[in-house]
């Protein structure tokens, strides 16, 4: 097999090239390729082009709400770490994870429930626009739905791409019904890494709509 020189800084054009080939006639709106292609870079698994499933305008919206300065909170600092956050500072924007926080654990353990619940609800208390970008714990997703049905909470968009068994499916169905913007990974599949090159993928395109 023969090796294909590329240029250090030339990597990602020519992986994003090959992706837009290996899709084929595939097509997405204008707004969602960007994000579908970032996930399979990151993945390596074309799957997402069927698997991830966006509310009407969840793009658009997002980027509104960045724009005017939205936060973000993730459920691992496994996501918040991979996330651009010096784009989404030049915004006004922060990134949070509260689910290691001592006192989040503390809480927890004395509830009996999990600390992805408990971190959420200490998210819903912030006091500025936030997007929610859900990629381990489908409780956190479940917990983000009873907010919202309470009226508790309305976020800007919630990314839904929990991986694992045990509720996944469920969690991330019941998001798609909850009436918030959503981008959501159908299935078992996702994972921080998911979480945070989607949320890169809004951010990418929102810098260069800006002409930054």
């Amino acid at each position: 097999m023969e090796m294909e020189y590329v240029k250090p800084a030339d990597i990602e054009k020519r992986s994003f090239e090959m992706i837009t080939k290996e899709l084929g006639d595939r097509t997405f709106p204008e707004e969602i390729a960007p994000v579908v292609k970032r996930v399979i870079h990151t993945t390596a698994d074309f799957d997402y082009a069927d698997n991830l499933v966006f509310s009407e305008g969840a793009v658009l919206c997002a980027m509104e709400a960045v724009r005017k300065g939205a936060h973000i909170v993730t459920d691992t600092n496994m996501a918040k770490a991979g996330i651009n956050k010096k784009i989404l500072e030049s915004f006004g924007g922060e990134v949070h994870c509260f689910v290691a926080d001592p006192d989040v654990a503390a809480e927890a353990k004395q509830r009996g429930v999990t600390r992805s619940i408990v971190s959420m609800e200490r998210a819903a208390k912030l006091d500025v626009p936030v997007i929610f970008a859900i990629g381990n714990a489908p409780t956190a997703l479940l917990q983000l739905e009873k907010l919202i049905k309470e009226g508790t909470l309305r976020p800007e968009l919630v990314i839904g791409v929990p991986v694992g068994f045990v509720n996944v499916v469920e969690s991330k169905e019941r998001m798609i019904a909850s009436g918030v913007p959503y981008i959501v990974a159908r299935g078992r599949k996702g994972g921080s890494n998911v979480a945070a090159s989607i949320v890169n993928a809004i951010l990418y395109q929102l810098v260069h709509r800006e002409g930054f």
